[in-house]
């Protein structure tokens, strides 16, 4: 399912218009981004748990020339599902 569906089908189940539930769900993502990038965690209790994670750096592998190169550490987000989304999807 992309975006697009995700709206359509909020929209039908809801009745709200598209444009309504466009604001709402960029809305969303805006939210989680901001939250994710100043380090804080987005928890929605049964659904999961948006994060971020840190990687550490490490020694990598030029598949192209052999070489070794080093990649950087970073910072990722990261989702952990919550158990009622894990027992909906078994």
């Amino acid at each position: 399912m992309n975006r697009n569906e995700l709206v359509t089908n909020i929209a039908e189940k809801s009745g709200l218009t598209k444009k309504d539930v466009e604001v709402v769900v960029s809305g969303l993502v805006d939210e989680i981004t901001e939250a994710l990038k100043s380090g804080d965690k987005v928890q929605f209790v049964g659904f999961g748990t948006f994060e971020t994670r840190e990687r550490s750096s490490r020694t990598g592998r030029n598949p192209q020339t052999g070489e070794e190169i080093s990649i950087p550490a970073s910072t990722v987000p990261a989702f952990r599902p919550g158990n009622k989304l894990k027992e909906a999807v078994k």
